[in-house]
This record gives structure tokens, sequence and C-alpha cells, in this order.
């Protein structure tokens, strides 16, 4: 039996080592995080101008995030970055719907409480992709 460290970062969830299809750095995944707040808050700022946004800022990053992953595998920033969203639970990787809409209801609350997101695993993934079963690769 091997170790947890030679076993390559995603080769557990049938995933390869490297390129298309391999888990995502981590600093493109804040980057596409980055870009996604952003845009929330432009958007949400838009819509309540003159005033500040508030937490609509926080609803506008919620239905987006959700409609985009649920929908295209891929946030704005996502996209922007090279990364896209997949299922690594032994469910159906391709398709429009391959995360779907439950599954994106869900990681996407559990990025807003922030804390899922910092706690990783031995792949560097998050604890709200554990949750759901998907994992942030390249494009």
């Amino acid at each position: 039996m091997t170790s947890g460290i030679d076993v390559p970062r995603g080769r557990r969830l049938g995933l390869p080592a490297e390129g298309p299809g391999s888990l995502a750095p981590l600093g493109p995944r804040v980057g596409a995080y980055a870009v996604d707040v952003l845009l929330s808050a432009l958007v949400a700022g838009l819509l309540t101008a003159p005033d500040l946004p508030r937490n609509w800022s926080l609803v506008v990053f919620f239905g987006s995030y959700t409609f985009f992953t649920a929908t295209f595998g891929q946030t704005p920033g996502m996209r922007l970055c090279g990364l896209a969203l997949t299922r690594v639970d032994g469910g159906p990787r391709v398709g429009l719907w391959r995360v779907g809409f439950p599954r994106a209801v869900l990681r996407t609350f559990a990025l807003l409480l922030v804390v899922p997101a910092l706690i990783w695993d031995a792949d560097r993934r998050g604890l709200h992709d554990r949750i759901t079963g998907t994992a942030v690769v390249r494009a």
C-alpha cells in the first residue's frame, strides 16, 4: 500500500496529473474567484446606484455563480483563467448539465461561507468541492 504522498494530485479522483482536466493550481482559482466577486460587485452596484450595493453583491454572486456553474460548468472568472468545474463523484462529466443545479446551489452556498474553501484535502480541494463531489480543473 502506498501513502498519500506518493500519489500525484488528482490521481485518486481519476484525473490526469497534468494538462487539461488536471486539478487547477491555487493561483488561477483565486484569480477566477476575484474576477467573479468583482463582476458581482459591479452588477450589484449598477442595480443599486446611486446607493452602495451592500449585501446585494452577495445575492448577485450567489445567483450568477450558481447559474454559470450549473449551466456551463464554469463562471466568467473561471473561463478567463482557463478553468472549469467538473464532477469527480463518478457521475457524468460531459454535457450541458455536468455539475447540475442542486450541486451548484450547495457548492455556491458553501463557498459564500468562505471557511469551507479554506479547509483542504490532500489534493488541495476545498471542503465545498468535497461536499459536492466536484473539482476545479484546467480547461
